[in-house]
């Protein structure tokens, strides 16, 4: 029997003891067992709503009202500081659909994302966002840091359920959640995540060995809030991991920001427990 001080939760607390933000976290193992501390809590979603921008874009591409093939042009209405490689190229370069939402998703370009969210329409996005069945996430507007004070709402478990239903092959369709997986896989931003992971079994290119653990995911850094959420695939199986963080002190962004490195530990707490049960986050009864 676990110690009542020594439950995963309690570790959990633990661990941020010393924090002075407040985190929002859902975890779902797949098998019947959720860890969910400040699930309901509302949190800005900076680029974690680009998640969201994705599936609807593959919706509406089953429903044949878009195509991935589509071709759009990058000019200045759609200009936006921030993350992103289009902002560096000269405007006027054209991309194709499928091709401005993987830029989206893998470097979170802001450029991109403006141009899928104009391709689309907000209500459209809104739209698909609630029939889906995430009742507490809403797109607010474009990207564009002069105007807009927020970009996206949501809570730990609108997002966890977002890839819930990603790794069950049930967000849009089979097909679609296979092709958006694939996406999430090539994001580069998911340190929060993965940095107190074993890195020798996520780097197959660089040992040559088996890769053990991929994770698919898509994060969001604001002044007011640091996102991380996803899937992480073990060879036991795959697990849901969302963390949302806000009411923190720095609003600097840097690869050790408090909100990183505490997530991060949160991250590997989650994952030792469920590699040390083979796949589970509780023992079976």
């Amino acid at each position: 029997m676990v110690h009542p001080k020594l439950t995963l939760e309690k570790r959990i607390e633990a661990e941020l003891a010393s924090y002075d933000g407040m985190v929002g976290i859902y975890v779902n193992d797949l098998k019947g067992n959720v860890i969910d501390i400040n699930g309901e809590e509302v949190f800005e979603t900076a680029s974690s709503i680009k998640a969201f921008i994705l599936a609807c874009l593959y919706e509406e591409v089953e429903q044949g009202r878009k195509r991935l093939d589509d071709m759009l042009t990058c000019d200045e209405r759609y200009y936006i500081n921030g993350s992103g490689l289009l902002r560096s190229l000269d405007m006027g370069v054209t991309l194709s659909v499928k091709n401005t939402a993987i830029l989206m998703i893998i470097v979170s370009d802001n450029i991109a994302t403006n141009m899928i969210i104009d391709y689309l329409g907000i209500d459209t996005i809104n739209h698909f966002i609630k029939k889906t069945g995430f009742a507490h996430t809403v797109l607010h507007n474009p990207i564009n840091f002069a105007i807009y004070p927020q970009l996206g709402s949501s809570t730990p478990e609108d997002y966890g359920k977002f890839f819930e239903l990603l790794a069950q092959g049930k967000l849009v369709s089979e097909h679609a959640s296979e092709e958006m997986m694939e996406i999430f896989k090539k994001q580069h931003y998911n340190r929060m995540l993965t940095k107190d992971l074993p890195q020798y079994l996520l780097d197959s290119e660089d040992t040559g060995d088996e890769e053990l653990i991929t994770v698919a995911s898509k994060s969001g850094s604001m002044d007011a809030c640091r996102i991380d959420g996803g899937i992480v695939s073990t060879p036991y199986g795959s697990y849901v991991i969302v963390l949302m963080h806000k009411k923190f002190h720095d609003p600097l962004y840097y690869a050790d920001h408090q909100a990183t490195v505490y997530g991060a530990k949160i991250s590997r707490l989650i994952f030792d427990q469920y590699m040390a049960l083979e796949g589970r986050l509780r023992k079976e009864a």
